[in-house]
């Protein structure tokens, strides 16, 4: 091996270990997927029980009754796509012989969550307010999602600021099409998931 093979091959180590160190770069693919898979599911429980409320199966607290059913759905979907997303991830690291959590990790955690905290309370206003605003909950949680995202990637891999930018962007398109949230909060949160997770899995993860 010729000395410049070596410096080549020490500086490759060198970027690897500061990526190691700067990035959390455990993030699973099939979390996403799981997460998209979940989303989907979600969306059909939540068209369903938008159906029985169009065709008056509700009873006299129509809209308080509905409102709560759908606030269950989310919540549901929001545990279960976590969990995954845990344990994929945690899989990953293992395989990886990564910890899974260090500073990095915490680091990233933390400038997901301020986006995401923030958008849920704006939520919460939206739900309690006395106008009728619900129609701008599901572009309100891509566009904060998408956000989150984008605040998140500086600590991973860069193909979450992607995935930001069209959250983001399909929940401004969601926000002039009001009436059609759940279709688009179905295609951000299951479609382009699954889109997300496939790329990342074939790019990082499966074995060569």
């Amino acid at each position: 091996m010729s000395n410049q093979e070596e410096q080549l091959n020490a500086l490759s180590d060198i970027r690897k270990m500061m990526d190691r160190s700067s990035r959390f770069i455990s993030l699973s693919g099939l979390s996403g997927v799981f997460a998209g898979l979940t989303g989907l599911v979600g969306a059909y429980f939540a068209h369903l029980e938008l159906q029985k409320y169009v065709n008056g199966s509700y009873g006299i607290d129509a809209d308080t009754d509905i409102e709560a059913n759908l606030i269950k759905i989310g919540f549901t979907v929001l545990v279960v796509a976590i969990a995954g997303g845990f344990l994929f991830t945690l899989r990953q690291s293992k395989k990886k012989n990564l910890p899974f959590w260090d500073k990095t990790a915490k680091t990233m955690l933390i400038n997901l969550a301020i986006p995401l905290v923030a958008g849920a309370f704006f939520v919460i206003a939206l739900l309690f307010n006395d106008t009728n605003t619900t129609g701008f909950i599901a572009p309100t949680c891509l566009v904060f999602y998408g956000l989150a995202l984008i605040n998140a990637s500086k600590y991973t891999y860069t193909d979450i600021r992607f995935l930001g930018i069209c959250e983001v962007v399909l929940g401004i398109i969601a926000l002039f099409n009001i009436g059609y949230g759940l279709y688009f909060w179905a295609f951000g949160f299951g479609v382009l998931h699954i889109v997300y997770g496939t790329i990342m899995y074939f790019k990082y993860e499966r074995t060569k």
